[in-house]
């Protein structure tokens, strides 16, 4: 069969798109070649990407806390890996659980989880509370405040489960005898897939771009930065000699590509989200479209 040739509207949409793409990946382009750009023709020429001079000194002065720089990465790998699946699974059995038609006071409670996206406790309950829990200092201090499960994220997903997995699914399975849990595991979470990893997505760069729980809960125990809160810190050092009154502090801070650096822990703190987020973006894509049961 002969192919039908493009229309000028598919030309015209596929441009647009080709436009919008490169939009998109040009200021990742220009941050990457301001990193390795040298310090003065940095500052003499601004930001280019074409730099007449390059250097990897910023990389280098980074990297010379080579140890730190691992361990805040493995932090920042585990938590976001434990603390998405945790939330994802969380969100999931509570938009399961208020997904059921017949869910004594399901209004009141849904009513209950879209009250808490609209107000919160502020951010001087919370620390006294978390506080109060002994998680200061801790691991769980980067795991556990603000992010664990998100209204969000549950009312996201029941929408999803409410409109896309059709009622006689659920009924069949329990005229077979199935128990809520195993429906929510061998029905919910296979049909809910393509919503579940655009949440998951979600919660993992809250997890991977969160640096206020490292500021708020970890004081004395810097160990337990994450990458965020590492490469922030290096950020007010150098704003620091930058701003010392100290002649040899001054001098050192001279010395220091210290825009260069801001670039490159920029870059550093980005680049692994843009590796892995392509191979989930087909899920990510199906989520976002919430769309209604074929009959």
């Amino acid at each position: 069969m002969r192919e039908k040739p493009f229309s000028k509207y598919q030309v015209m949409s596929n441009l647009i798109m080709i436009i919008w793409t490169v939009l998109i990946i040009l200021p990742f382009i220009l941050l990457l070649m301001s990193s390795i750009t040298e310090e003065n023709t940095l500052v003499a020429n601004g930001y280019s990407f074409f730099p007449k001079k390059f250097s990897i000194a910023a990389y280098t002065y980074i990297f010379q806390s080579g140890d730190k720089i691992i361990k805040s990465y493995g932090i920042s790998i585990l938590v976001t890996v434990v603390g998405t699946f945790v939330n994802v699974l969380l969100s999931a059995m509570m938009a399961y659980t208020l997904s059921v038609k017949k869910l004594p006071f399901r209004k009141a409670l849904n009513f209950y989880v879209f009250f808490t996206m609209l107000f919160n406790g502020g951010i001087v309950p919370s620390y006294l509370l978390w506080s109060s829990l002994g998680v200061k200092d801790t691991l769980w201090a980067q795991l556990l405040p603000n992010f664990l499960v998100s209204a969000w994220n549950v009312m996201m997903i029941r929408t999803y489960f409410t409109t896309s997995i059709p009622e006689s699914l659920y009924e069949a399975a329990e005229i077979d005898g199935a128990t809520q849990f195993q429906i929510f595991r061998k029905i919910v979470l296979p049909l809910g897939k393509p919503i579940l990893v655009t949440m998951g997505t979600f919660a993992g760069l809250t997890y991977w771009n969160d640096w206020t729980n490292g500021l708020y809960y970890i004081t004395r125990n810097k160990d337990m930065y994450n990458v965020q809160n590492l490469l922030n810190q290096m950020v007010s050092n150098i704003q620091y000699l930058a701003s010392s009154s100290n002649s040899n502090v001054t001098a050192a801070a001279a010395s220091l590509p210290s825009t260069a650096i801001q670039m490159a822990i920029a870059f550093v703190a980005i680049l692994p989200i843009m590796l892995i987020f392509p191979f989930f973006q087909k899920y990510y894509s199906k989520g976002l479209t919430l769309g209604g049961v074929k009959g």
